[in-house]
């Protein structure tokens, strides 16, 4: 991996927006693998061309500094929606947090003054051709998320973390998890705090009605058109779609 020239960085930048653009995965076989820094450049210089940001995801990386990828606004759909889905689409069942207030808080002592959980399902999909790429390929490649869909807000929230939850998730009458389940470290909270700590105004920072999602509770399974995903987490509610 290496920092990559200003021109490699935007011509590897030009071939993912081209990917979403077209529908077409991107031969990404022609680039070094790209440093953290120059993968978060790409995420920024793509981003630029996708319009306003709904959202991040985050997760912890061995190397050092964590995953921060941006969700693109138009990518985040409410529950219930059709979700177009060219070949296959990877399904996550997620704890979700809402910034809700106008500031970022210094530390997380008083969560629920900033913001608020939601349930929700990661779409995972994929601009890069062929398999088996390199992390931090994907890492430009907004760590291969492909939208949000967006289920109910856990009402009365008193700032309690979330470490074992209950959880439900069924797609296209597979039973992927039915029963408690451990979140991704074993606190949401510390998912959410790792991402304040190290995101600063990457893609314009964190803003008021942006969700930051914080690991899978179910793994990540692919699914094809006409799946039905109906997701459940105790206390939140459902969250659905169906891949058309």
């Amino acid at each position: 991996m290496t920092a990559l020239p200003e021109d490699t960085t935007l011509e590897l930048s030009r071939a993912l927006i081209d990917a979403r653009r077209s529908g077409h995965r991107a031969d990404v076989s022609r680039f070094p693998t790209p440093d953290y820094a120059t993968a978060l450049k790409v995420q920024q210089q793509v981003q630029s061309s996708l319009g306003a940001v709904g959202g991040f995801k985050v997760a912890r990386r061995a190397e050092g500094s964590p995953v921060i990828a941006p969700i693109t606004a138009d990518g985040v759909l409410p529950s219930g929606s059709v979700v177009q889905t060219a070949d296959r689409m990877g399904i996550e069942l997620e704890i979700g947090f809402e910034l809700i207030s106008d500031t970022l808080p210094s530390h997380l002592d008083a969560p629920g003054k900033y913001f608020r959980p939601r349930i929700v399902l990661e779409l995972v999909d994929t601009r890069l051709a062929g398999a088996d790429h390199d992390p931090l390929m994907k890492l430009a490649d907004m760590q291969v998320n492909a939208g949000l869909v967006v289920g109910p807000v856990l009402e009365d929230w008193d700032g309690k973390d979330f470490s074992t939850v209950e959880a439900f998730l069924n797609c296209g009458g597979q039973q992927i998890v039915d029963g408690p389940v451990t979140v991704p470290g074993g606190s949401a909270l510390a998912m959410l705090s790792l991402f304040l700590d190290h995101a600063g105004d990457h893609c314009g920072g964190l803003q008021p009605g942006q969700i930051v999602i914080t690991g899978t509770l179910s793994g990540l399974l692919f699914f094809g058109p006409g799946t039905d995903v109906l997701g459940r987490i105790a206390g939140f509610g459902e969250v659905s779609c169906h891949l058309g």
